[in-house]
C-alpha cells in the first residue's frame, strides 16, 4: 500500500507537471507571436500594453481553471456527485456571463452629427447641391463610447464561453485519463495480492499424509534394519527441509525439485513389494532455471494415491526433460481395481489452478484417464 501510496504522488506530479507546461506555453505565445510580428514587419514596435491586455483575459481564465481543477473536478472524478459538480460548474458560467456582458472592451460607434455646413453667398447654389436633390450630409466621425450590454450574449461571449467549456472538458479528461492509470495500478495490486494468497493457501495444503506413513514404515524397520532406518530418517529430513525452506518461494531450482522427488520417491518405494514397478528418469544435471515448488510431486503423489494394487502387479513410471527452455513431465501409471482411499492431498483441481495462477495460459497439460492407465503430461515455461 505504501507503494501505490508513492504512486499516486508521482501521478499527481506528473498531472501538475503538464498543467504547467499549458498554461506555460499559453502565457508564452502573445510574447513570441508580437515578437515575430515586430521581426517581420519594422512598422510594428513591441509594445507591452498590448501583452498585458491579452494576458489579463488569460489570468481570468487561469483563475477559474484553478477553482476547477482543485475544488470542481474531485467532485465529479473522485467522488461521484455530479449534480453538485454540475450546479457549481453552471453557477460559474453564469458569473463567467454576466462579467463578460458588463466589462466588455470600448467599441468604437459612429457620431452621426453632421458638421456644420458652410452658408453659402448670394446667388451661389449650395455646395454638393443638384437639381432635384437634396444636398447630402457629410459622414459622422468615429467617437468612442461605452458599449451597453445587449439583452443576448454577443458573439465575443459565445467563443469565450465554448473556450470555458473546452478547458472543463480537457482538464476533466486528464483527470480521468490518470484516474485510470491509479485504478489499474490497484487492481493490478489487488490481484497479486490475492494471487500471493492463493498460492500461499494452495503451497500449504501439501498432503502430510505420506510423512506419517513413512514414520510408521521407520518405526518397523527400526528393529528389522535399523541401518536402513536411519538411512530412511536422513532422506526424511531432507524432505522436511526442502519444504520448510524451499516450499515458500516463488521458485526453486529444477535440481533441488528433481532432488525431492528422488527422495519422496525412495520413502514411497517402503510401503510396497516388488510387484509394484517404479521408475524415476529425472536429469542428473539441469539448466539454472526455476520452477513453483512441490508442484511435480502433486501429480506424483496422485499416482501412489490411485494408482497401486495390492492385488496385481502394478507400475509408476516418472520422466522429466529439459528442451528449449521447457520443462516435459510425463507421469504415468496403473490404475487399481479399488483405488486407494487415503484423506489429504492437494488433488489435481488444485494443481490447475496453480499452474493457471502463475502460467495463465503459457503452459500445456494434457490428462489422460484411459482403461488401466492414468497419464499426466505437463509442459512449462521455465524462468
Amino acid at each position: 500500500m505504501l507503494r501505490l501510496f508513492q504512486c499516486m504522488k508521482i501521478q499527481s506530479r506528473h498531472e501538475n507537471v503538464i498543467y504547467l507546461a499549458l498554461w506555460g506555453m499559453l502565457f508564452a505565445a502573445p510574447v513570441l507571436t508580437l515578437y515575430l510580428r515586430t521581426v517581420s514587419d519594422t512598422d510594428i514596435t513591441f509594445d507591452w500594453r498590448e501583452i498585458w491586455m491579452i494576458w489579463r483575459l488569460f489570468a481570468v481564465f487561469l483563475g477559474i481553471f484553478l477553482v476547477h481543477n482543485f475544488f470542481l473536478a474531485p467532485l465529479l472524478v473522485y467522488q461521484q456527485r455530479r449534480i453538485l459538480y454540475a450546479s457549481l460548474v453552471g453557477a460559474i458560467l453564469t458569473v463567467f456571463v454576466a462579467y463578460q456582458c458588463t466589462h466588455r472592451p470600448q467599441m468604437m460607434k459612429r457620431d452621426f452629427r453632421p458638421h456644420k455646413m458652410e452658408q453659402p453667398m448670394d446667388g451661389e447654389r449650395p455646395p454638393f447641391a443638384e437639381e432635384g436633390k437634396l444636398p447630402r450630409e457629410p459622414r459622422g466621425e468615429f467617437r468612442p463610447r461605452r458599449h451597453v450590454p445587449p439583452a443576448f450574449i454577443g458573439q465575443h461571449d459565445i467563443v469565450a464561453v465554448v473556450i470555458l467549456v473546452l478547458m472543463f472538458g480537457m482538464n476533466l479528461g486528464v483527470k480521468f485519463f490518470f484516474k485510470n492509470r491509479i485504478d489499474q495500478k490497484k487492481l493490478v495490486a489487488l490481484e497479486k495480492e490475492n494471487l500471493e494468497q492463493q498460492l500461499e493457501y494452495l503451497k500449504y495444503q501439501i498432503n502430510p499424509h505420506f510423512f506419517m506413513n513413512t514414520l510408521n514404515n521407520i518405526h518397523a524397520l527400526v528393529d528389522i534394519d535399523p541401518e536402513k532406518a536411519k538411512t530412511t530418517i536422513l532422506e526424511l529430513s531432507r524432505m522436511m527441509r526442502f519444504i520448510l525452506y524451499e516450499g515458500d518461494k516463488n521458485g526453486v531450482p529444477l535440481t533441488r525439485e528433481f532432488d525431492f522427488i528422488r527422495h519422496y520417491v525412495t520413502l514411497m518405494k517402503l510401503r510396497y513389494t516388488d510387484k509394484v514397478d517404479i521408475r524415476v528418469d529425472l536429469p542428473a544435471e539441469a539448466p539454472d532455471k526455476t520452477v513453483p515448488p512441490l508442484m511435480l510431486i502433486s501429480f506424483i503423489e496422485n499416482a501412489f494415491k490411485h494408482g497401486i494394487s495390492y492385488q496385481h502387479a502394478s507400475f509408476i513410471d516418472i520422466r522429466a526433460d529439459v528442451d528449449n527452455h521447457q520443462l516435459h513431465f510425463v507421469c504415468r501409471n496403473s490404475k487399481a481395481d479399488t483405488p486407494n482411499q487415503e484423506k489429504g492431498g492437494v488433488g489435481l483441481a488444485n494443481v490447475k489452478q496453480r499452474l493457471n495462477l502463475l502460467y495463465d495460459n503459457n503452459f500445456t497439460l494434457n490428462i489422460n484417464d484411459a482403461d488401466g492407465v492414468y497419464s499426466v503430461e505437463l509442459t512449462l515455461p521455465l524462468t
